[in-house]
């Protein structure tokens, strides 16, 4: 094949390579669907890599493919390989569901006792279930590690911690989502977290016994170690992972030692927020140091994790919806009227589910609020993030509701 170039000369282009560069461009643009296997997504952010998902919906609102009823909780939902991890409370038994992601239809379930421990809420569980291959892990609100084969939900080990370790129960139980490192499975349990080998529930690692915060590990790399920061009872703490060895502790103290919305990483730097008045940082992290580099009551997150999207904080204030600029911490707009709701971002949009099941999605940028689309797919009380996977969503309230909505945009 012959291209004429302009400096008059012919010369020779491959066949093969034009079909690889026109078939390259073809690409551009198509959709990219993604699962979501743990509380925050693949990489514990908020943050989904799914494009292409749609937010122009039909005036009566996005089609609702299925429902479920779950038990009364506050977990949210795990994805993986066309399968959807749901948990609730029934009977003062935690219940595992795995339902086929795309029809609802139930394919096993497993419990175990343990008490709905309500306290001024529904009660259930809150941790999120995390898979990781063909395993699935759980934490319950009093202190139960569960190791489920996912093939059929069979429970592999079982691991009652505040027995077997000694740890004590928070104020509100325990609410973190196991998270997964190498061989590790890391709970936020005792004083600074506890590690157990995934294989067989095994202790590896243990910081003490006393109440722990309510905050899901969340992964950075340090001097070319694999490290965890940890919001504690009363501290952020950095971990090395395979010990457990204490790296920098930052207090941080709120009214009833409520640290429940996981840190933000971003390079060297932690984002931490919580509420009852008692606001939000950003800090700088060394290998055996934090220092603060900014401080103030912009973002009090109560229990929901903000998230962070080109250079901006998304979050729920309190009560309202925030937007913050990541290195001054200033407020750049706020909305109204979503409660204390959750949200995750994908594709540059912010996916919200209100306290009172409204499903909206707006435009993630810091220029103010721009609603996209909104539509009311539960009613109740919906404190549960929701989460978009593979062209569908899917969220639930406290009493135990599960939807799942169409947003593929095919019909």
């Amino acid at each position: 094949m012959k291209v004429h170039t302009d400096n008059g000369k012919n010369t020779i282009v491959p066949a093969l390579l034009i079909v690889v560069v026109v078939i390259a461009a073809g690409f551009q643009g198509v959709a990219k669907a993604a699962d979501w296997p743990n509380w925050r997504g693949v990489n514990y952010d908020g943050v989904s890599i799914e494009t292409g998902w749609s937010s122009n919906w039909p005036s009566g609102g996005p089609k609702i493919l299925w429902k479920a009823s779950i038990g009364t909780g506050f977990a949210s939902m795990a994805v993986s390989k066309g399968r959807v991890y749901a948990m609730g409370n029934i009977s003062d038994n935690d219940v595992l569901y795995c339902f086929d992601a795309a029809t609802g239809e139930q394919i096993w379930k497993k419990s175990y006792p343990c008490p709905l421990f309500k306290k001024n809420h529904e009660g259930g569980p809150s941790a999120t279930p995390t898979v990781d291959g063909q395993r699935i892990y759980t934490f319950s609100k009093n202190g139960d590690a569960v190791c489920f084969n996912a093939a059929d939900g069979e429970i592999i080990w079982h691991k009652k911690l505040t027995r077997e370790l000694g740890v004590k129960h928070p104020t509100w139980y325990f609410a973190s989502s196991p998270f997964i490192v190498d061989d590790m499975v890391i709970l936020n349990a005792g004083t600074a977290g506890v590690a157990l080998n995934k294989a067989d529930g095994k202790l590896i690692w243990q910081n003490g016994k006393g109440p722990a915060g309510y905050a899901t590990a969340v992964p950075f790399n340090m001097g070319g170690k694999k490290c965890v920061a940890m919001f504690i009872e009363k501290d952020l703490v950095g971990l090395e992972a395979a010990t457990g060895r204490q790296l920098w502790k930052f207090p941080w103290k709120t009214s009833y030692e409520v640290n429940a919305a996981d840190p933000i990483i971003s390079g060297d730097t932690v984002f931490i927020s919580s509420g009852y008045n008692r606001g939000c940082a950003l800090l700088r992290m060394t290998p055996d140091r934090v220092e603060q580099l900014w401080q103030n009551k912009n973002m009090r997150n109560h229990f929901n994790s903000t998230v962070l999207w080109n250079g901006h904080f998304y979050g729920v204030d309190d009560n309202q919806l925030a937007c913050l600029d990541y290195k001054t911490g200033q407020k750049k707009w706020s909305h109204r009227g979503l409660g204390k709701g959750s949200l995750m971002i994908a594709d540059g949009k912010l996916i919200i589910l209100s306290e009172r099941g409204k499903l909206v999605i707006a435009r993630a940028w810091p220029d103010g609020f721009e609603e996209l689309a909104s539509a009311q797919v539960l009613s109740g009380k919906c404190w549960t993030v929701p989460v978009l996977a593979n062209g569908r969503i899917y969220a639930r309230n406290a009493n135990g509701q599960l939807v799942c909505v169409d947003v593929s945009g095919k019909g």
